[in-house]
C-alpha cells in the first residue's frame, strides 16, 4: 500500500512539474506575435489573413465549419477504403453509419471505436483519417480553450483572437513536435512503426503466426498527447505493441494529463492571476485524487463473491491480489487504478484493462467523471468545462449572501448565467435522453452481454462516454449496429459542440465588459475556499442530475455485490 502511494505521489508529482514547463509555453504560444515560416506559407496556401481580428461568433463559426469539412473528408476516405492505397490486406469500406459514427467520434475528440482497428482499417486509413482527425481534433480543442482564456483576460474588446492563427501555432508549435519526440521515445520502448501491415513469425511450435503491424509509435503519441483514446489494436494499450513497458506505461498517464493540467498554468501566466491558476489546477487534482481512491480501494477489495466458493482461499487467503479479472498482470491493481481514474478524468478513452470487469464501485468512477466532465478533462474543453463551474459556484454564492456576482473582475449577469446553464444541461440532457431512447429501443436487448443493472450500466456507458467526447466503453454493448452507430455519433457532435460554443459566448461577453475594481463585497476566488466550493458545486450539480441514474445501474451493482449476489 505504501509503495503505491509513493507511486502516485511520485506520477502527480512529476505532471505537476510538466503542467508548469508546458503551460508557460502554451502562453507563449497563444500570446505571440510572430510567425515562424511553415506558419506563414499555411496562411498563404489557405489564403487566411493572420492580423484578421475575431469575435466569439466568427470565433466559433471558424472552428465549426472547418470541423465539420474535415469530418467530411474523413467519412468519405472511410468510405472509398476498398479503393484507397496501402490495403494489402483487401480490407472492406466501412458501412455508411460505422462511417459517420467513426468520422463524428475521432474529429470530436472521442475516439469511440464501434470496429476492431487491425482487422477493419488499412494503414492508409489509419494514417489519413485516424491519425489526422487525431490531431487536428485535439488541436481544435486547445485552440477553443485559447480564445477562451484570451476572452477572459480582456477588457472592452470584441476580440478573442484568430482561429486560424491559434490553430496554425498550436499545431506546429505544440502537436506535432511533441508527438515527433514522444513518437520516437515509444519506438525505442519497443512499438512498431512501419508502413508494412503485417509481420509474419515462426511460433515454437514451428506454425507461421500473423502479427498486425502499421504506424503504431506515431499514433500511439497523438493518441496520448491528444486526449484521444482511439486503440490502432482492439486491445488498445492493454495490447503488447501499444503499450509494451512499465515505462510506456507511464509516460501514457503523463501525456493524457499533460495539456489539461498545463492549460491552468497558461491561464494564470496570460491573465497575470498565477495564484488563480494554481487553485484551479488543485480543483482538478483535489477530484482526480478521490475519483484515484474510490477505484483503486474497490478493485484492490476484489469480489467477495468469490471468496464465498472458495476461489480466493486458493489464491490467497487475504485477497492481496484483489479483482484482477480484465486486467494485464503486468500492471496489477495500482498501475490499473491510475490508468482508469486518468483516462476518463482526461476524457482520453484509451484503456490498459477492460472497464467491463471492473467491480461496482471501480466502474462507477469512469462514469462518474464522463458525467461531470470537468476532472482535468480532454485538450482544452476540460479548463472550459471547469470555468462554466466556477461561473455557476460565483452565482451561487453571491445570490446566497445577496451579492452581485463577478469573476476575474467582471461582473455577472443574466446573459453569462444564461449561456453557462445551456453548456451546463445540454450534456446530461444528451447522456440521459439517448440512454432512455436505447432502453426503449426494441432490438437494444439483441446487443447487451449482459441483462439486469449491468446491462443498463453498459448502455449508460456508451452515450456518457460519447457525450464526454471519451471513448472508453463497458465492451459487453455490441454498438456496431445502425441505432447505436447513429445515435453515438450524433452524441459525440453534440457533447462537443453544444458545450464548447456556449462558452466561447460567455468569453465573447465577458472581453467586452469592463473592469471592475474588487469591493467589499468581492468573492475571492483564488483562495482554498473557493476551490473547495467549485469541487462541492460540480458533486452536487453531478449527483443530482445522474444520481437516479447511476442508482439503476453501478450502485445496485454494488448493493448486489455486498449482499451476495452476482451482479453481471
Amino acid at each position: 500500500m505504501l509503495s503505491t502511494v509513493l507511486e502516485y505521489a511520485v506520477i502527480l508529482g512529476v505532471m505537476t512539474g510538466l503542467a508548469v514547463l508546458m503551460g508557460q509555453w502554451l502562453a507563449r504560444v497563444f500570446s505571440g506575435r510572430g510567425h515562424a515560416l511553415p506558419e506563414r506559407a499555411t496562411y498563404r496556401l489557405l489564403g487566411i489573413n493572420p492580423a484578421e481580428t475575431m469575435g466569439w461568433a466568427r470565433y466559433g463559426s471558424a472552428l465549426l465549419l472547418s470541423n465539420a469539412a474535415m469530418m467530411l473528408l474523413g467519412y468519405l476516405v472511410l468510405r472509398l477504403q476498398s479503393v484507397m492505397p496501402l490495403n494489402p490486406l483487401g480490407l472492406a469500406a466501412q458501412t455508411p453509419d460505422l462511417a459517420f459514427n467513426t468520422a463524428a467520434s475521432f474529429i470530436t475528440n472521442t475516439n469511440w471505436q464501434a470496429y476492431s482497428g487491425e482487422s477493419s482499417l488499412s494503414n492508409f486509413s489509419q494514417m489519413a483519417v485516424i491519425t489526422f482527425l487525431m490531431f487536428v481534433g485535439a488541436t481544435a480543442g486547445v485552440v477553443a480553450a485559447a480564445g477562451f482564456i484570451r476572452g477572459l483576460s480582456r477588457s472592452s474588446s470584441a476580440d478573442i483572437g484568430n482561429y486560424w492563427v491559434d490553430f496554425t501555432r498550436t499545431l506546429y508549435r505544440v502537436m506535432l513536435p511533441l508527438c515527433l519526440v514522444m513518437a520516437l521515445v515509444y519506438v525505442w520502448q519497443g512499438m512498431p512503426q512501419t508502413l508494412d501491415s503485417e509481420a509474419l513469425a515462426t511460433t515454437l511450435e514451428g506454425a507461421q503466426q500473423q502479427l498486425i503491424v502499421g504506424a503504431v509509435a506515431s499514433f500511439e503519441s497523438i493518441k496520448h498527447i491528444g486526449t484521444n483514446g482511439g486503440g490502432f489494436f482492439s486491445m488498445n494499450a492493454a495490447h503488447p505493441f501499444e503499450n509494451p513497458t512499465p515505462l510506456t506505461n507511464v509516460l501514457h498517464i503523463l501525456s493524457m494529463l499533460l495539456i489539461p493540467s498545463a492549460l491552468t498554468y497558461a491561464f494564470g501566466s496570460m491573465l497575470l492571476r498565477r495564484r488563480q491558476g494554481w487553485v484551479f489546477f488543485g480543483t482538478f487534482l483535489v477530484m482526480f485524487v478521490g475519483f484515484l481512491a474510490i477505484v483503486f480501494s474497490a478493485e484492490q477489495g476484489g469480489n467477495p463473491l468469490l471468496t464465498q466458493i472458495g476461489v480466493d482461499q486458493q489464491l490467497s487467503a487475504t485477497q492481496s491480489g484483489g479483482n484482477m479479472e480484465g486486467k494485464e498482470l503486468r500492471f496489477g491493481i495500482a498501475d490499473t487504478a491510475l490508468f482508469v481514474t486518468t483516462t476518463t478524468g482526461a476524457t482520453t478513452g484509451s484503456v490498459n484493462a477492460m472497464h467491463d470487469s471492473l467491480t461496482p464501485m471501480g466502474g462507477f468512477v469512469p462514469l462518474a467523471q464522463m458525467m461531470l466532465n470537468c476532472v482535468f478533462g480532454g485538450d482544452g474543453v476540460g479548463f472550459i468545462n471547469l470555468i462554466q463551474y466556477a461561473l455557476l459556484t460565483v452565482f451561487l454564492v453571491g445570490m446566497m449572501i445577496g451579492r452581485s456576482p463577478e469573476f476575474l473582475g467582471k461582473k455577472i449577469e443574466a446573459r453569462e448565467i444564461k449561456l453557462v446553464m445551456l453548456s451546463v444541461l445540454a450534456h446530461p440532457i444528451c447522456i440521459l435522453g439517448f440512454t432512455a431512447l436505447a432502453a426503449l429501443w426494441p432490438d437494444t436487448m439483441n446487443s447487451l452481454n449482459n441483462l439486469g443493472p449491468h446491462g443498463f450500466s453498459e448502455v449508460l456507458y456508451a452515450y456518457a462516454s460519447g457525450t464526454a467526447n471519451n471513448g472508453s466503453a463497458f465492451a459487453g454493448l455490441n454498438a456496431n449496429t445502425p441505432f447505436f452507430n447513429t445515435t453515438i455519433g450524433l452524441a459525440m457532435l453534440m457533447g462537443r459542440f453544444f458545450t464548447m460554443l456556449p462558452m466561447l459566448a460567455v468569453a465573447g461577453s465577458l472581453a467586452a465588459k469592463k473592469n471592475i475594481p474588487a469591493g467589499a463585497g468581492t468573492i475571492p476566488t483564488a483562495t482554498p475556499l473557493f476551490m473547495l466550493l467549485v469541487v462541492f458545486v460540480v458533486l452536487v450539480v453531478g449527483g443530482l442530475t445522474f444520481l437516479p441514474a447511476l442508482a439503476l445501474g453501478p450502485l445496485v451493482e454494488q448493493l448486489q455485490l455486498l449482499a451476495g449476489q452476482t451482479y453481471k
